[in-house]
C-alpha cells in the first residue's frame, strides 16, 4: 500500500478532539492502530508502540444518546472508511483523504453530522 498520508499526524488530529468530544457527552473509545507487517488476521492495537508499520488508524465514538455511533478508519493509502449508526440506519462512506488536516476536517464533519454534539470550534 502506498504511503500517501502520515498516520501519526492523523492520529494527532483525533487526539486533539478527544477532550471536546468527551465534554460534549460523547464517548470516544481508544484510538486503534493496525500493523501492515502483522500476520493475518491483523489485530487492532491501542498501544502505538506495538505497531512497527502502521497502515491504519481509527476511532470509534458513541453518541450521548446511546443510539448513535461512528467508526472512522484512515488508511495510509489515502482513504477512510466511515461507518455510522444513526436513527437505526447504517451509513457508510469511503472518502479520499490527502492530508492530516483534511482528515481533521472530515472528523469534525462526521461527528457533527452523525452525533450532533455541541462542540466549541477547533483551532
Amino acid at each position: 500500500m502506498d504511503h500517501v498520508i502520515e498516520l501519526d499526524s492523523a492520529a494527532a488530529e483525533i487526539t486533539a478532539r478527544l477532550p471536546a468530544w468527551s465534554a460534549a457527552g460523547l464517548t470516544p473509545l481508544p484510538v486503534t492502530w493496525r500493523d501492515g507487517h502483522a500476520p493475518w488476521p491483523q489485530r487492532l492495537e491501542t498501544d502505538r508502540a506495538l505497531v512497527a508499520d502502521p497502515d491504519s488508524v481509527g476511532i470509534h465514538v458513541k453518541g450521548a444518546d446511546g443510539w448513535a455511533e461512528l467508526q472512522i478508519v484512515l488508511y495510509r493509502g489515502g482513504w477512510a472508511d466511515l461507518n455510522a449508526l444513526k436513527d437505526n440506519e447504517v451509513i457508510a462512506d469511503c472518502p479520499s483523504i490527502a492530508t492530516p488536516a483534511e482528515f481533521g476536517r472530515y472528523l469534525d464533519s462526521a461527528v457533527a453530522r452523525f452525533l450532533e454534539p455541541r462542540l466549541p470550534p477547533t483551532a
